[in-house]
């Protein structure tokens, strides 16, 4: 390999010296290499360092690529008593660094490094793998494999990163990253991905479409604090199918000190900083162990963008965010357990879609009066669908909610009302207007008791002739409007009297309106007693 690299080694690769023609950092890199230690060519001053600035290293900061792919396939063997590993800082790697299809054993660590090209880990197999803090053209690396960690923060990327199918035993670290798009206007590709434990990527700010369809996270996926931002297409956030162990975090991240407070909620008084969406977010048929948490995240949407939920399965949704102002919020066959909001985070009419939304539960954070909630199942349906308003209905009556809950059917009622024909529609109001649809039955007993009082008055003026003129009860024109008003009960007056012509179809009228009014009442005690 190293007559391939056109490298001179004569006897000394035996010696575990050196070989000939390396420059004087490729000689201290060799060297630290065998002993385990860092080589550090960075010159103490923070401007000429930064690995992102436009200040340029000269030879005594640089290594050639293939002499660091030779030493990390074929290194020379450790010191006695050492762990070879490759340690730099403050270097600047020329030519293509590609280790595609090898296997490296040493362990890896670049801080504040500079890469002239490209880096190649295509079907590479490592250890740990930690660069920090180190600017990079493009990584590829797709079906990379890792028995441990694989760092990345605060590097730079300038023509993407790919991980598609990469396998990451524990932790993939992303926190304070930059990644911009590559040319199909990709950022970070990490389709098929599979993260043993982690992905921490937050503070990140990516620029184009981050992609992480079918990917999966062992336990928890954070961008708490990122910036995500597509102005090139539709999607900022593009993770259909994605699966998270536990808790996706689109949350915000203490600025203040991001490694003590990475993977935590900020302490009350620190400066935070917003997850921030500039372009659609898909997590259509995704799988979240915990929950999926969109505290005061701020999302900026065209008109055709969207926050698809689409069939996305978690013990708790906390929908805590700002409310977009423009764009879609769509939670169609959705089921989760907790439903945690704010009134003030859904968007407005049009564009909120919740058809076959499931939830068991709702934890409003502030207030959320009735009224309110069903403005919110409103605007989630343009077109009059009864299922968000029974949806509603039993998880407030599986609360304890009885009252707010017969409200809400009340509505579903007011609301079908509207797609009815004209006949249809005045019947629909009558029974609004008088017993309302049979939701308020208090309503329906008062109607009783004017019913009552009113056709007492009227039989004191009627015709009553007896229909046997023996043995029967002195006329009571109230017992007998009472007699006719409530069913089943038999008071003893409506057998013995004879009605004729208009007072006859008034009782008649009186017996049916009973039912009906009667009927009501007894609906709206049972469930009282249901309740109690």
């Amino acid at each position: 390999m190293t007559e391939g690299a056109g490298i001179r080694t004569g006897d000394s690769r035996t010696a575990g010296e050196p070989p000939d023609d390396l420059s004087a950092a490729e000689v201290g890199m060799w060297q630290a290499f065998r002993n385990g230690s860092v080589l550090d060519l960075s010159s103490g001053d923070t401007v000429v360092d930064d690995p992102h600035g436009g200040h340029p290293w000269g030879a005594d900061r640089t290594v050639r690529a293939r002499i660091v792919c030779w030493l990390l396939l074929d290194g020379p063997p450790a010191l006695a008593g050492r762990v070879s590993s490759l340690k730099l800082t403050g270097v600047q790697i020329s030519g293509t660094l590609d280790l595609a299809g090898g296997t490296v054993e040493p362990y890896v660590e670049l801080k504040g490094c500079r890469f002239e090209n490209e880096i190649l880990l295509p079907e590479a197999h490592f250890t740990t793998v930690r660069m920090v803090d180190c600017s990079v053209p493009r990584l590829e690396a797709a079906r990379v494999h890792t028995e441990g960690d694989l760092h990345l923060p605060r590097c730079r990327f300038h023509n993407g990163v790919r991980l598609t199918d990469a396998h990451i035993g524990t932790d993939l670290l992303l926190n304070q990253a930059v990644v911009y798009r590559d040319r199909r206007g990709r950022s970070l590709v990490g389709d098929g991905m599979n993260v043993g434990q982690d992905l921490q990527a937050e503070m990140l700010e990516s620029h184009g479409e981050l992609s992480l369809r079918g990917a999966t996270i062992g336990v928890s996926l954070s961008l708490r604090g990122s910036r995500l931002a597509n102005p090139y297409g539709r999607l900022a956030l593009n993770a259909p199918q994605l699966t998270v162990g536990r808790t996706l975090y689109l949350t915000p991240a203490g600025v203040w000190n991001p490694i003590m407070t990475s993977g935590t909620t900020p302490a009350r008084g620190t400066r935070i900083q917003r997850f921030e969406c500039e372009g659609g977010i898909r997590l259509d048929d995704g799988r979240f162990g915990d929950a999926v948490d969109l505290e005061r995240a701020r999302l900026t949407f065209t008109d055709d963008q969207e926050l698809s939920l689409r069939r996305v399965q978690t013990p708790e949704l906390r929908f805590l965010g700002d409310r977009p102002e423009r764009g879609k919020v769509v939670l169609s066959g959705a089921k989760v357990v907790n439903l945690m909001d704010r009134a003030g985070s859904w968007p407005g009419p049009g564009n909120l879609h919740m058809g076959g939304f499931g939830y068991e539960n709702l934890v409003p954070q502030g207030p959320f009066p009735p009224a309110q909630r069903l403005a919110w199942v409103a605007a989630a349906t343009a077109e009059y669908s009864p299922e968000p308003y029974e949806r509603l209905a039993a998880v407030l009556r599986n609360s304890g909610e009885d009252e707010d809950a017969r409200e809400v059917l009340l509505a579903k009622q007011r609301r079908r009302r509207e797609t009815l024909p004209p006949a249809a529609k005045l019947w629909g109001y009558v029974q609004d207007w008088t017993v309302a649809y049979g939701y308020r039955p208090g309503r329906a007993a008062v109607w009783m008791a004017v019913l009552w009082a009113a056709s007492s008055v009227a039989f004191a003026h009627a015709s009553h002739p007896p229909l046997n003129s023996g043995a029967h009860p002195p006329w009571n024109p109230s017992l007998f409007a009472l007699d006719l008003l409530l069913p089943v009960i038999d008071l003893g007056q409506v057998g013995f009297w004879q009605l004729r012509g208009g007072w006859q179809w008034l009782a008649a009228a009186i017996i049916m309106l009973g039912w009906i009014l009667a009927t009501t009442v007894a609906a709206g005690a049972t469930r009282t007693l249901r309740r109690s």
